[in-house]
């Protein structure tokens, strides 16, 4: 299998696994990855994903331009626009395919093109040290296709967004926790135990009140201040019928430490 999934209580650990090619993307695990994530997604026992690369080289160097541009290129004008609006992304997570629980990215080493675009996909990212980070996709004649266009200005400066994807230049780990590209930069071998202390972090708290922060921050930022403000009230009014509101009020009282359900 091209990715390993695991689950640790409520967190579900996700590798990429095609090192021998630094975990680039074919379809194979293009489509093991949408299936992940779905999986992640429909399991009430799972509160919040982290999602890494297999060794200590590469969370993803993009999509295998050989193994993906052949299969491309047998389709149809038609067909590669159909494919686009209907199926998952790149990585499964890039396109087509909402998952509102929590996902965090903790990039081991090189993350370039739909490696990027993924982590992009990602609501935090952790980095390695040694990571680097770039969409390089100007260099082969291409443009990022799996949202990098649209994603990375939206997280980070304009302008320097536009510089990286014109100069397809690479960036450091230091370079990207400077720009707001990364939460957090730490040591290779902290990296995992870092990520899984965010992610127990996230757990502690209401699941379904994470999930609907979560929409209302994505569906939110694609709408006026007036309309994001209403959006919020709509997606707040539902959780204070929720128990675990109940649960964090009664846990307020009694002083001690909420034990949230996800109902």
């Amino acid at each position: 299998m091209p990715i390993q999934f695991e689950k640790r209580e409520r967190i579900a650990l996700i590798t990429i696994d095609r090192r021998k090619v630094h975990n680039a993307f074919d379809l194979e695990l293009s489509r093991a990855l949408a299936d992940a994530w779905i999986q992640f997604r429909d399991d009430s026992t799972l509160w919040v994903a982290i999602v890494t690369g297999a060794g200590e080289k590469s969370f993803s160097a993009g999509a295998d331009l050989g193994a993906i541009g052949e299969f491309y290129r047998a389709l149809t004008p038609l067909e590669r626009r159909h494919r686009a609006e209907t199926q998952p992304g790149l990585g499964g997570l890039t396109r087509n395919l909402d998952v509102w629980k929590p996902i965090i990215a903790a990039v081991n080493g090189y993350c370039f093109g739909g490696g990027l675009e993924l982590a992009l996909a990602c609501d935090i990212r952790l980095a390695a040290a040694h990571a680097q980070f770039g969409l390089t996709e100007t260099s082969w004649g291409i443009i990022p296709g799996a949202g990098g266009t649209q994603r990375l200005p939206r997280l980070i400066p304009v302008g320097i967004a536009l510089e990286m994807l014109f100069t397809a230049k690479k960036i450091d780990a230091a370079e990207a926790y400077r720009i707001g590209l990364v939460n957090q930069v730490v040591p290779q071998a902290e990296l995992l135990s870092a990520a899984f202390e965010l992610a127990q972090r996230i757990c502690a708290n209401a699941p379904l009140a994470v999930q609907t922060a979560k929409m209302a921050v994505w569906k939110g930022l694609e709408l006026s201040l007036a309309d994001g403000l209403r959006l919020e009230n709509a997606l707040a009014e539902p959780l204070r019928q929720t128990q675990d509101v109940q649960e964090g009020i009664a846990a307020f009282a009694e002083k001690r430490k909420p034990q949230f359900k996800g109902n």
